[in-house]
Order: structure tokens, then C-alpha cells, then sequence
């Protein structure tokens, strides 16, 4: 009987782990995709007892659940665990946690509280959820996410699907380029956004399960052992966070439109609770529009920030998202900011010391991770100067290293070492030969090369909830002209999209 028992426990895990290998994810995505669209649909058409049906159907879906646990264990954190140290890893694991969400009986537990360093020298705190936490927001953030896109402001762009930085950067060129453009910008900053917003007011505005929402608001943060309360904000680090923060100021642009005349060349550009907004003169935004949006922040327990809450001339120059807006005469320029290349200039003179003994790939391969990033961020403004100026940086940084590193070769053995293996002029390279034997060859890319290309920015009104923007998305996504989609068949757009 013991050794029966014994096989039957063993096998067991093996059905479970076949079982989370066994899901179809592209029929799991099409299924929940079709109840989100159908939620947003609801949503238009202000059915709000649909929507609650339809919510409710989603997050006691399997294949709602089972994305959800997919998210948890396949993004950045999954190697990060809550207060009680635990991690899904495994497919067994993963096989149970996805009927281990369930609403009735759950309590979520207090957060692991932690900080980071900002920019500014002070820290930011994160809260870190248990993994069944995380997945419950992540289940939820499914059923809100379509009520969060069809009720949206139309010029916010951040934590939104198929919205970037890249995208809020084209609508604040397209709001101070034009000759007639306003010449005055409000920058604006929310002071402790996600650690401020009224929880009362979530709890009365936000359409979800307000009994999870309550239990989620209210679970208190570990810090140094000590359990906390929490009574306002939503905490830095939940997968539903970034969601609740931008429905919350969601309105702000309808808000700001309707404080002055049309003629007033107002304009509302958001990315998460940074934003800009233009206006023809500094006494409108400063009598007009900011006690506006003061009023309309103070609603929802929020405030703005004092330090960086300006008001500036366009040809002065503002920073929004890392790059610097500047009128020259009539034209507009956006380059990077001073302060992001000498960030940058500091971050690669660091790589390259630290790795002064270390093997040349590893130190390649750190460089380029660093320069294509920040490179593919800055690509879409005027940013030839600025790649120009990092490309000499580093070659100059790299001669220095080498010259201290190979102190008896001449400087003809170097340039035949390292700048000859690649086969290119001025390309940085070296060769290594793999355990089989075959040569392999490194080399520093040059952002220079990676040039500059303009981005088409989204559609303000584009929802990818609704089927009418399907093949608009579906066409960003796959950078196809509308040649190939007019020559494919209504049947084969609909299987794609879908």
C-alpha cells in the first residue's frame, strides 16, 4: 500500500506540469481578448451592468487566469518574492497557482517595502506584492484595462497599450511646431502621485470589484519587520498601480479645455503625472488653467509639485521626457537633454573602469546593451549632434583604457588589434574563438549608425479594444503599408487581429 501510495504522489506533479505545458496561449489570448473587447463595446455604449457582468465572467476564466499567472512568472520580478519569500517556479507550481485564484476567501498580504534611488539623490518607495497578489491584479487588470482605454484621456500616453514616450514626444511636437503654436508651456508634476490618491475616491470612481479593491488598498506595507497601515495611495510596484494612477486623472484634459476658449491654443499632452499643457500667454496658464488643475487634483487627494510645477517660454526651452523642447525663431527643436548625455557620459565612463581587467566581450556586450537603449529612445528627435558627441566619448575612453592596459605596445599594435577585426573603419572589435573551435567577432556599435528616423505618432482616439481600430493596430505592430492591407482578404485580417 505504502510503495501505491508512493507512485500515485509521484505522478501526480507530472499530470501537472503536463497540464501548464498543454495550454494553448494564442487561443487563451483570443479568448480573453474577445471579452475585453466586448467589455469596452459595453463601456461606449454606457451599459455599466454589462461591463459588471462581463468583469465578473473574465476573472473566473481560466485562460484569464492562467495569462495572469504567465505575466507574473515571465516579467522582471519573478525572481523577487513578497513577505513570504515564496516563488512560482516550475510548471507544477504554476499549474496550482492558476486555480489558486480564486475571490472568495482571499486576503491579500501586507507588501515588502523597499527603496530606490532617484535621480535627485532622494528614494522612491516600491512595495513588492506575494506572487498570489500579483496575479490577482493581473487577473483584474485584464477585466479594467478596456474600461481604463475606452474612458481615457485622449492625449495620455503612459502605462497604456501601444502608447510610449516616443508617442507623447510627436503630440508635444505637433501642439509647439506650427508657426501659430502657443509660445507658453506648464510643465506640471504631481507631487507622490501613487502615494497620495485618495483611496475614498477610487474606491467611489474606479469600475471593478470594490471589495478586492478595498482589501488591496488597505493592506498595509513590512518595513524592518514592523506591519504598517496604509491609508492612502496605491502602492509603487502592483501590476494594477500604473492603471489605477491614470484612471484617476483621467478627465484632466476634458477639464483643461473647457477652463478657456478654443482660441486660447490650449493643449494637454499627459505621460503618467508628468504633463504639459500650452497656452498663448503666461497669465492664462497661470490665472486660468492652473487653479483648474489644482482643484481638479485636490478632488482626488493630490497636489502639485512646487519644485517642478514652472511655467517657460518655448524659446527659453522645457524638458518633458527627457528631451529638450527649444523654439529657434519659428522652428522647434527637441533634442536630447544636457542632463540625460552627461548621465549617459557617466554611466559608460563607469561601465568601462569597472571592466579594465575584465574579458573584452563582457565589457562590449555591457556597452552596447547601455548605447542601443539609449540610442533607440532618442532616435525619433534631433539627435545626430548628441550620437556624434557619444561615439567620440567612448572611443576616446576605450584608446585611454587600452593604452593603460597594453602600457608596453605601440599604438599601431593597438589600432591592428582592436580596430582592424571587424573589418570596419573606426569600429571597435575583438575576436574570440568559441569552444568549437569557430571565431567570433565583438564589436562596439556606433548609435551614429543606428540613425535617426522620424515616428509616426498614434492616433489620439485609436482603442485596441475596438474591432474598428484592429487593422490599425495590427498594422502598427507589423510596420505594413496599406498596400499589403488592402490586398489581404476581410477573412485573413479578421484571423490576424483576432
Amino acid at each position: 500500500m505504502g510503495k501505491q501510495k508512493t507512485a500515485v504522489n509521484a505522478g501526480a506533479p507530472i499530470d501537472e506540469a503536463k497540464k501548464w505545458h498543454s495550454i494553448d496561449w494564442k487561443y487563451a489570448q483570443r479568448q480573453v481578448r474577445r471579452l475585453q473587447m466586448r467589455i469596452a463595446k459595453a463601456v461606449k455604449e454606457k451599459g455599466w451592468n454589462k461591463v459588471k457582468t462581463l468583469q465578473y465572467l473574465l476573472t473566473r476564466s481560466f485562460y484569464a487566469k492562467a495569462l495572469a499567472v504567465k505575466r507574473v512568472v515571465s516579467n522582471k520580478g519573478k525572481k523577487t518574492p513578497g513577505v513570504d519569500g515564496v516563488l512560482w517556479q516550475g510548471a507544477r507550481a504554476k499549474w496550482r497557482a492558476i486555480h489558486s485564484l480564486r475571490r472568495r476567501g482571499y486576503k491579500p498580504q501586507p507588501l515588502r517595502r523597499i527603496y530606490i534611488p532617484k535621480k535627485n539623490g532622494k528614494k522612491r518607495p516600491l512595495s513588492i506584492p506575494i506572487m498570489t497578489d500579483r496575479a490577482m491584479q493581473a487577473l483584474h487588470k485584464l477585466a479594467l484595462a478596456p474600461v481604463a482605454e475606452t474612458t481615457a484621456d485622449r492625449n495620455s500616453y503612459g502605462f497604456r497599450e501601444s502608447r510610449s514616450c516616443a508617442d507623447a514626444i510627436a503630440a508635444a511636437f505637433n501642439d509647439l511646431s506650427k508657426p501659430n503654436s502657443a509660445t507658453w508651456v506648464l510643465e506640471g508634476d504631481i507631487k507622490g502621485c501613487f502615494d497620495n490618491i485618495a483611496q475614498d475616491w477610487m474606491l467611489s470612481n474606479i469600475p471593478m470589484d470594490r471589495k478586492i479593491l478595498q482589501k488591496w488598498l488597505q493592506a498595509g506595507y513590512v518595513e524592518d519587520g514592523i506591519t504598517y497601515p496604509s491609508r492612502k495611495g496605491t502602492p509603487q510596484g502592483g501590476i494594477i498601480s500604473p492603471t489605477l494612477a491614470n484612471m484617476t486623472l483621467d478627465g484632466l484634459e476634458e477639464v483643461v479645455h473647457r477652463a478657456v476658449p478654443r482660441r486660447s491654443r490650449v493643449n494637454f499632452v499627459r505621460y503618467a503625472d508628468d504633463f504639459v499643457i500650452t497656452g498663448k500667454s503666461k497669465r492664462l496658464l497661470e490665472k486660468e488653467i492652473k487653479p483648474v488643475v489644482e482643484t481638479f487634483l485636490a478632488v482626488r487627494g493630490l497636489a502639485l509639485s512646487p519644485e517642478k510645477t514652472v511655467i517657460t517660454y518655448i524659446k527659453n526651452g522645457f524638458t518633458f521626457l527627457g528631451q529638450t523642447f527649444r523654439k529657434h525663431g519659428r522652428v522647434l527643436h527637441i533634442t536630447p537633454s544636457s542632463e540625460g548625455v552627461r548621465s549617459l557620459v557617466q554611466k559608460l565612463g563607469t561601465i568601462i573602469r569597472t571592466h579594465v581587467s575584465a574579458p573584452m566581450p563582457a565589457l562590449i556586450k555591457k556597452l552596447n546593451q547601455t548605447l542601443r537603449g539609449w540610442a533607440n529612445y532618442h532616435r525619433h528627435v534631433v539627435a545626430s549632434e548628441a550620437f556624434s558627441r557619444i561615439d567620440t566619448y567612448v572611443y576616446k575612453q576605450l584608446w585611454r583604457m587600452l593604452r593603460r592596459r597594453h602600457q608596453n605596445k605601440s599604438k599601431k599594435w593597438l589600432f591592428k588589434k582592436y580596430w582592424t577585426a571587424s573589418g570596419q573603419k573606426h569600429q571597435f572589435a575583438v575576436k574570440e574563438r568559441s569552444a568549437k573551435g569557430l571565431i567570433k567577432v565583438y564589436q562596439v556599435i556606433r548609435i551614429c549608425a543606428i540613425g535617426i528616423k522620424r515616428h509616426v505618432k498614434i492616433k489620439a482616439d485609436a482603442n485596441p479594444y475596438m474591432p474598428e481600430y484592429a487593422s490599425y493596430f495590427w498594422r502598427r505592430r507589423h510596420k505594413k503599408d496599406s498596400k499589403l492591407l488592402k490586398a489581404l482578404s476581410a477573412r485573413q485580417l479578421r484571423a490576424m487581429t483576432t
